[in-house]
């Protein structure tokens, strides 16, 4: 049972979700760190709705303090918003699909992992933990982020076209949401850097292929 909280203002669509999940769903008078649901919860959800960037901040400060996964749904047009935000665990482009939601929140949920520490050249990743380090110095990854690299680490020189990712990491097949995958790569490329943003190859009307 994933026991998830939410702020109040909530949309049909993921009410819809969350009874198809399962989840035993809490809404919230505020997001502050110290409401005592938040120490309670799997998995916080918010909308990034009208607001966008308050809801941004809270998100940060849940984050920072309470270090509870949070899973965000935003507008297509609202992604830009999202390139350099700390403590968003995934992320979902509305209008939502009920079955996809319930997919995504199940994904966040499982702990499963190898215990396989992978290496390349000055980057390592310890399953285990969930903690990636670049040149010895730790990356702030989001859970998607992660298994999307721990993924293209495992599987180097094939090339992975956009919905065989999604299937091999996000769990689903889920058709028409290769912007999901580009997203997650583009903000992975911003967190290797410059000069190790080439290790993740885009191959032209194929997909990404990694070392």
């Amino acid at each position: 049972m994933i026991a998830a909280v939410y702020p109040e203002e909530w949309s049909e669509e993921l009410a819809d979700g969350l009874a198809l999940a399962g989840a035993t769903a809490t809404p919230l008078a505020d997001l502050e760190p110290e409401n005592p649901s938040l120490q309670e919860a799997d998995v916080l959800i918010v909308e990034l709705g009208m607001q966008p960037m308050r809801r941004l901040r809270e998100v940060g400060r849940i984050a920072e303090v309470v270090g509870l996964p949070v899973l965000l749904t935003a507008a297509p047009e609202q992604m830009a918003l999202l390139e350099s935000t700390v403590g968003i665990t995934d992320f979902v482009i509305t209008p939502v699909e009920p079955v996809e939601f319930r997919l995504r929140l199940h994904r966040l949920h499982r702990s499963e992992s190898s215990d396989e520490i992978l290496r390349f050249k000055d980057l390592v990743l310890n399953p285990l933990n969930y903690q990636a380090a670049l040149a010895d110095e730790p990356m702030d990854l989001t859970f998607m982020e992660y298994e999307l690299l721990r993924f293209l680490m495992g599987n180097q020189v094939r090339v992975w076209s956009r919905q065989q990712l999604l299937s091999k990491v996000w769990g689903y097949d889920y058709y028409g949401g290769a912007r999901t995958v580009d997203v997650h790569v583009r903000r992975l490329r911003a967190k290797l850097g410059e000069e190790r943003a080439s290790w993740i190859t885009t191959v032209r009307s194929v997909g990404y292929r990694f070392g």
